[in-house]
This record gives structure tokens, C-alpha cells and sequence, in this order.
């Protein structure tokens, strides 16, 4: 469980996310407390490539040497299936 919520915030990170912050300023006034101002501001935070690449680490970690092989070479087979590639 906890490892799924660690995953769940480094994928956040790594996808970028927008938070909303509220700043409100108190004065006295007649003895009270009242709001004088309320701010509310949204902020949005970039992708973090680090988080990116630790997520991309893990996916690799994954796979076994057996299945990376077997992958490069469906990749390199769609590749030249579409002419993108003339030798890697």
C-alpha cells in the first residue's frame, strides 16, 4: 500500500499538476478578528523529467533481459515495417 503511494506521487510529479493555494489576511476590528483580504491563486507545477526517468527506471527494472531483447526487436521490426529507420 505504501509503495502504491509513493508511485502515485512520483507519477504526479512526473505528469505536472496544478494546486490552489488561499491566503487570507485577518485584522481587528472592533475588538474581533475579521477578513480583511482573501487571495486564491492557482499555480502550475511543470513535469519533472527526474520523476520521469525514475518511473522510466522502474519499467525497465521490470522486464527481463529475455523480454528487453524481444521488445527492441518488435520495435525495430515497426520501424522498418514504416521506413523510418534504414539500419540501427
Amino acid at each position: 500500500m505504501q509503495d502504491e503511494k509513493v508511485r502515485d506521487a512520483v507519477l504526479k510529479v512526473a505528469l505536472g499538476f496544478s494546486v490552489e493555494e488561499v491566503t487570507e489576511e485577518y485584522g481587528v476590528e472592533d475588538g474581533e478578528l475579521r477578513l480583511v483580504k482573501r487571495k486564491e491563486t492557482r499555480k502550475d507545477v511543470p513535469p519533472d523529467l527526474r520523476a520521469v526517468k525514475l518511473l522510466m527506471e522502474e519499467n525497465v527494472h521490470a522486464y527481463s533481459d529475455e523480454e528487453l531483447v524481444a521488445e527492441r526487436e518488435r520495435l525495430l521490426r515497426a520501424l522498418k515495417t514504416c521506413g523510418a529507420t534504414e539500419e540501427i
